[in-house]
């Protein structure tokens, strides 16, 4: 007769753990990445700083590149999510109130990720400026940056149409070039943070309402030929 010894039955890992552990290897990863760059980490060096086994971050993740998108994600989350929250729930937002919502986000700490976790804002930047050389060779890492581009464009240009309609947007003002040029300012004021340390953006909405002419910076009223709505003294 074979008698058969059950082992001690190991309890199954919860979701709420599973979620808990796959954050902490992201920030583990994030760290990484951010000291020292994409392709000088490892997966084992990930693994390391998460304090874990080689092998437990492939439980999470089938490759560093996978770690890499969901950390470029949540980079870029912080910058555009704010812009698309107002240009979604709001029909009189003028080009200075949707660039201050993203703006806000580049003068920052910390900022709170997808998991509802504090992460610091640096981390994330440095982290958001490297993967812009991940989107030339992987196109893992490009089609969905290219879809969620095209989404906060449309976003943004619809919101400047509404924006016209209401009066807080000038009538000359072109929506999918001017959503293109703001959305290239709030690159240039991301790489200006990582790459110089320049957050001091508190007003940039304002001064660029006043270089596009029509809009008062104060009061959001359009005028008549390029002239602000300002009333006069």
């Amino acid at each position: 007769m074979t008698i058969y010894v059950e082992g001690p039955i190991m309890p199954r890992i919860t979701p709420e753990r599973r979620e808990a552990r796959r954050a902490e290897i992201v920030a583990a990863a994030r760290r990484c990445f951010s000291r020292d760059g994409f392709h000088q980490t490892s997966m084992p060096d990930i693994a390391a700083e998460a304090g874990v086994s080689a092998g437990a971050p492939y439980r999470y993740f089938a490759s560093k590149e996978e770690i890499i998108l969901a950390i470029a994600s949540d980079a870029f989350r912080l910058v555009f999510e704010p812009v698309e929250r107002l240009a979604a729930r709001t029909d009189r937002a003028s080009v200075a109130d949707l660039l201050a919502a993203s703006l806000e986000a580049l003068n920052a700490d910390t900022v709170t990720d997808a998991a509802g976790r504090e992460v610091p804002v640096d981390e994330l930047l440095r982290c958001a400026v490297q993967s812009w050389s991940e989107l030339l060779r992987n196109d893992a890492v490009r089609a969905p940056a290219v879809e969620g581009f095209q989404g906060v464009l449309r976003g943004i240009t619809d919101a400047l149409r509404r924006g016209q309609a209401a009066g807080t947007v000038p009538p000359a003002v072109q929506p999918e070039r001017a959503a293109r040029m703001m959305m290239g300012l709030l690159h240039g004021c991301l790489l200006q943070r990582v790459a110089f340390g320049l957050t001091d953006t508190a007003g940039f909405g304002d001064e660029l309402s006043a270089l596009l002419g029509g809009v008062d910076a104060t009061n959001g009223r359009g005028g008549a030929n390029g002239t602000t709505g300002a009333t006069p003294p």
